[in-house]
């Protein structure tokens, strides 16, 4: 299992985008507004993402991990009494579930095939979903 993302609830993504973003190091890596929601992936240096959705309760963190065999890791996860509460269900990278323990603690499992897709998506010029900042043009004293 690899922490690949931490899905972070957000009230107002685009204040919650530009409090992140003034990290140092920190970039945008896409942002989307589709289907209703506004989802932003923040790359900090070092993994994991942090993605920013505002259609996930406000202040929330959920950690995605990826792993070869969702399948199986969720027959590991039961196993070891956490319960499905969501999945599979599909993401644009691939499938994933949502696990609950008994104390309420929750991870989803994300099975990776198409590791690139959002990034793809974000520089395809045509997309219309696609959330730019335009660069402020500096003017130069001559």
């Amino acid at each position: 299992m690899e922490l690949r993302f931490l899905y972070v609830g957000s009230a107002d993504t685009e204040r919650d985008l530009a409090s992140w973003l003034a990290l140092p190091g920190a970039r945008l890596r896409w942002r989307f507004q589709h289907f209703g929601a506004d989802v932003a992936a923040v790359d900090l240096g070092t993994p994991p993402v942090l993605l920013l959705a505002d259609h996930r309760p406000a202040g929330s963190v959920l950690p995605i991990y990826a792993v070869a065999d969702l399948d199986a890791t969720g027959a590991a996860l039961e196993a070891g009494g956490w319960t499905r509460e969501l999945g599979p269900l599909g993401t644009p990278e691939g499938p994933a579930a949502v696990w609950r323990d008994a104390t309420g603690t929750t991870i989803a499992l994300l099975r990776v095939d198409r590791p690139d897709v959002m990034d793809a998506a974000y520089t395809d010029a045509a997309n219309t979903h696609a959330v730019r900042t335009e660069a402020t043009p500096t003017t130069r004293s001559e």
